[in-house]
């Protein structure tokens, strides 16, 4: 695939986050140029050429509108696992933040971390209080220690079952933080079509302004493109003005080719995020599937002309974790996709350790996680 990002950097000048890690802690890796490849013609400019494609790096993206299904595109895409596989190797090897940059970054975790409760013992009682902690999700002490109460630092939404959209809408109320709600029969997905289309529509009129959706994945492993176009599309307009964010199981897909392919068509079909896992998967986010997303993001970026987010999801409990997928995020999108408006964590156990991790860089020693108040 073609390196060229969809959108520049910017200038330190232009970046007045104070918590923005230096631009020499993480360089600008270089990719490997064969982990994926697409045989299809290649657009002559990418989105990045113009000018007038420069954005600044906290502005929010412009929606995608989607385009329609390129089926000879989605064909055409490989992916080279042993590519893939290398340029994953290098990551952790050559990349690293440390002392006062990396409680920026840790800041930067909590701020673009979807916190969240999927569980079957969920009451009204633990929602109310997960949407305390994402209104306040350091102890305060800790907040004051770093300095960085007039920040504001919130989560970067609440994501919640549909039965419980209300009572986080309520409790969130005048914080700003969104609230998310799963969908479409989450987490198989298998439940008839216009149920999963009500059920968006019951999210939405409840108060959710983020609908995290998920495919049938037997239209992957089937190759049914124009399927897999027709009900994403479906739930797009479903969704009205609330983003969506299209989960693809990716540990039920089989292949880094079936990724990509369905990262391709999702995005084609109006998704504002593309998303790994439910979280209920047998093998959730993983670098290698995340860095195949992030190419995907890249090349239909490049073609299209519009910036889709990324939301790794499932199996990240640690804020060593959450480093590596930031770097991978700077690496191959760039600082835009540092920001909760592309770039979002699906936890519920992450942010216990980035708190433990900033208690120690605040007193040198390391909290029991008891200390660390949590549904």
């Amino acid at each position: 695939m073609s390196d060229t990002r969809p959108l520049a950097d910017q200038p330190a000048a232009t970046q007045p986050e104070r918590i923005e890690p230096p631009r020499s802690s993480v360089s600008d890796g270089t990719a490997a140029p064969d982990a994926t490849d697409t045989d299809a013609p290649r657009s002559s400019a990418s989105p990045s050429a113009s000018p007038s494609a420069i954005v600044h790096v906290d502005a929010p993206p412009v929606r995608n509108l989607g385009t329609p299904l390129d089926l000879a595109l989605v064909r055409a895409t490989r992916v080279n696992r042993s590519a893939v596989e290398r340029r994953i190797a290098s990551l952790a090897g050559r990349r690293t933040v440390k002392k006062d940059w990396q409680a920026a970054w840790l800041l930067r975790v909590i701020s673009c971390m979807d916190l969240t409760t999927l569980s079957g013992d969920d009451t009204v009682g633990n929602v109310r209080r997960l949407c305390a902690k994402a209104r306040h999700p350091l102890r305060q002490d800790l907040v004051d220690a770093l300095g960085v109460a007039d920040l504001g630092l919130t989560v970067g939404a609440v994501c919640v079952y549909h039965s419980y959209v209300a009572t986080a809408v309520e409790a969130l109320r005048g914080s700003g933080v969104p609230v998310a709600a799963v969908s479409t029969g989450f987490p198989a997905g298998l439940s008839p079509f216009e149920q999963r289309l009500a059920e968006i529509h019951a999210s939405v009129d409840a108060g959710a302004s983020e609908i995290d959706v998920v495919i049938t994945r037997a239209h992957v492993l089937t190759g049914d493109w124009a399927s897999l176009y027709q009900e994403v599309r479906a739930f797009r307009d479903a969704c009205g003005d609330a983003h969506m964010k299209t989960i693809l199981a990716v540990g039920e897909l089989g292949t880094l080719t079936n990724v990509a392919r369905a990262s391709l068509v999702a995005m084609m079909a109006g998704s504002d995020f593309i998303k790994t896992s439910t979280g209920k998967e047998p093998t959730n986010a993983t670098l290698p599937v995340g860095l195949v997303m992030a190419r995907m993001i890249r090349e239909y970026g490049a073609r299209a002309g519009f910036e889709v987010g990324f939301k790794p999801a499932g199996g990240i409990r640690s804020a060593k974790q959450a480093l590596d997928w930031l770097i991978l995020m700077k690496e191959e999108l760039g600082d835009r996709w540092l920001r909760p408006h592309l770039f979002r964590f699906g936890a519920s156990g992450l942010l216990t350790d980035v708190e433990r991790q900033l208690e120690h860089f605040v007193t040198g020693r390391y909290a029991a996680s008891h200390r660390m108040p949590m549904v």
